[in-house]
């Protein structure tokens, strides 16, 4: 992905400076914010990377947008812009939280269901991660349909799959090896 090398030098920095500040927590936050707006609008996200809109309207469309951001953040855009990076924002803001968990132990847990879950049972999930890695984690859901029921829970380079499709697979797969049946 083009500048995801800038982004990180970016994000290193940026939290550098925020935990000097001592706001490396807000600024994840805002850093959160960011993330998900741009990643869900891509009218913001064309505003950005677009070359004929001038940096003063990108400036203040992002600060009419985030209104509440901390200073380093707000410092981290300027930058971005006198530089003319505004376009990676989200990248940068992306492996800024990627570095923030990383300092704080905190690792990510995708969890990819048929239905959205409850808070409840995100909650025991999480706890359940905790137990399982002996460290906090961030729990990103992914809904597919396609997994019928249950759950594939992905943490790091471990997975667990308590799939109904994965388990229709294996009996699929058990059926036609049958060495017991003979072939209709």
């Amino acid at each position: 992905m083009r500048g995801t090398r800038a982004a990180q030098r970016y994000a290193k920095a940026i939290l550098s400076l925020a935990k000097d500040k001592n706001s490396a927590e807000a600024v994840n936050e805002d850093m959160i914010s960011i993330s998900k707006t741009v990643v869900n609008s891509r009218d913001l996200e064309n505003m950005l990377t677009s070359p004929v809109i001038k940096d003063s309207t990108k400036k203040s469309a992002l600060l009419e947008i985030f209104k509440d951001l901390n200073t380093i953040t707000k410092g981290a855009i300027d930058i971005l812009l006198e530089n003319g990076r505004i376009g990676i924002l989200h990248l940068v803001a992306r492996q800024y939280i990627i570095k923030f968990n990383e300092l704080n132990n905190v690792r990510q847990a995708v969890v990819t269901t048929a239905v959205p879950l409850d808070k409840e049972l995100e909650a025991v999930i999480l706890s359940k991660v905790k137990e399982l890695t002996g460290s906090e984690a961030s729990l990103k859901s992914v809904i597919d349909e396609d997994i019928i029921g249950g759950f594939v829970l992905r943490v790091g380079d471990l997975q667990y799959d308590a799939s109904v499709s994965r388990n229709l697979r294996r009996l699929e797969r058990e059926l036609k090896d049958n060495t017991y049946v003979s072939k209709i």
